[in-house]
């Protein structure tokens, strides 16, 4: 038996059992809820799971996770052959291998708004500022901080629901250049890249490029929505190693009315409740395909290359 020893870990309402190696690396974790055991090394499985069942009290549901092999420096990755019977696309060049997965680098752990929330509690006023602010009724340059957060958490809820058809969603993925893709969705109808916009009882109208609100002066949203789907296909091709379809999706939360011109086709324009209408998609990515693309978009490292 290893030196293997088995910690708990709780954050964001997250409550899990990591298994350790002395040196700190994590080799297996299990949710506390569901017990579901995700390996993460493979040489570790069976002792992790032994330990993980001791700890949760009965059987557990197991799943891998397990990055590929090392290969020594200059030679070629080794990619294992793949057990799904669906044929696969096309391999676009070998795939760029990450490091092992941390906890620290791990999207997964983001909720919806983090990257928001981030910002304020660095750069914001206090909440005692806030409230001074509040009750003297001041407006402030963090009052659109605020509304975003909430839109970015209303659509965050709503995106969840998917999860039971296969979908997994992550929050506030960086991106090189600055900035982060406000939700990111993967499932059995491909990749969608969602940009959340909150205009609270606005009249919004949008075009092949620009949107106006309330009949103000254009802004680039669905152009930024494009080049935020374009941006995410790069990076996650470049690791997954096979085609993979992304589409950029624009969300307005609390608008009164949404107007799409007639010819705009290239983003899709919801409001958050029309979320659900990405759920029945499929065809796109198999549940092999969707596990690898997740595992790799979930790696904050993945998204750090220009």
């Amino acid at each position: 038996m290893s030196d293997l020893t088995v910690n708990p870990w709780k954050r964001h309402g997250k409550d899990r059992l990591y298994v350790n190696l002395p040196d700190g690396t994590a080799v297996a974790w299990a949710d506390r809820l569901t017990k579901v055991v995700t390996i993460k090394v493979s040489k570790y499985r069976d002792e992790a799971v032994a330990l993980l069942s001791k700890h949760l009290g009965g059987s557990v549901i197991v799943r891998s996770e397990a990055p590929r092999p090392r290969v020594a420096s200059g030679a070629p990755p080794v990619i294992p052959p793949r057990q799904s019977a669906v044929p696969s696309p096309p391999r676009r060049g070998r795939p760029v291998a990450l490091p092992d997965l941390t906890v620290a680098d791990d999207l997964a752990e983001n909720r919806p708004g983090a990257v928001v929330l981030e910002t304020i509690a660095a750069r914001g006023p206090s909440a005692a500022r806030r409230l001074w602010t509040r009750a003297l009724r001041r407006a402030s340059e963090w009052d659109s901080w605020y509304v975003g957060l909430e839109g970015e958490r209303r659509v965050g809820r709503e995106l969840q629901r998917l999860s039971a058809g296969g979908w997994r969603v992550l929050h506030g993925v960086p991106k090189a250049n600055g900035g982060d893709i406000d939700h990111l969705l993967i499932g059995p109808g491909g990749v969608f890249t969602i940009n959340t916009k909150h205009h609270q009882n606005a009249s919004v109208w949008v075009g092949d490029t620009m949107a106006k609100v309330n009949g103000g002066q254009p802004v680039p949203y669905a152009a930024a929505s494009k080049a935020e789907a374009a941006y995410a296909q790069e990076v996650l091709e470049r690791h997954c190693g096979f085609p993979v379809p992304v589409e950029p999706v624009l969300v307005f939360v609390g608008v009164a009315s949404l107007h799409r011109a007639v010819t705009q086709y290239a983003v899709r324009i919801y409001q958050e409740r029309e979320v659900s209408a990405l759920a029945p998609l499929s065809g796109k990515l198999t549940a092999e395909q969707v596990e690898c693309v997740y595992g790799v978009a979930r790696h904050r490292r993945a998204w750090l290359r220009v």
